[in-house]
């Protein structure tokens, strides 16, 4: 007997898709100009928003800080080696810390994969050692700076 376990969806139609596409170039725009583009009232969108985020597809609004303009020069990116035994501590460790902008349990080698950013270089070089390199269960470290952005997308877009 197979207990297959499948996470439940919310099928989109194409209005919801429309408004998510609106949201995500523009999260700040408004419920009417949103039913402008839509085709739908004021009223409606707001609850299609709403249902959206009751169903989880919209998990949050945020802001987008560009690091350069507020003195965030360096950025990089971490492939972590870390004991499995001590893969939630270290992952919940890194988590927490206002320097890792994201980070994600990966297969191959290396167990956790991060992003992190930095003022300068000294700033990233304590990290590693004061924080990175001194985590009980942490194997190994791969770091690779970031040279240019070419894109950046926060969350999904449809």
């Amino acid at each position: 007997m197979s207990n297959h376990f499948q996470i439940p969806y919310f099928k989109l139609d194409a209005i919801d898709q429309a408004i998510l596409d609106l949201l995500h170039e523009n999260s700040r725009i408004s419920y009417t100009d949103i039913g402008k583009h839509v085709g739908i009232s004021r009223v409606a969108v707001q609850m299609r928003i709403n249902t959206l985020m009751e169903q989880g597809i919209i998990e949050r609004f945020t802001t987008v800080i560009n690091p350069t303009r507020i003195g965030m020069m360096v950025s990089a990116f971490f492939n972590v080696d870390v004991e499995p035994k001590y893969l939630e501590q270290v992952a919940e460790k890194l988590a927490n810390d206002s320097a890792v902008s994201s980070l994600y349990h990966m297969t191959g080698p290396s167990k956790l994969h991060m992003h992190g950013i930095f003022a300068d270089n000294q700033e990233m070089e304590e990290f590693l050692t004061d924080k990175l390199y001194a985590t009980e269960g942490v194997v190994s470290v791969d770091t690779q700076l970031l040279i240019k952005r070419y894109k950046s997308r926060m969350g999904m877009k449809l």
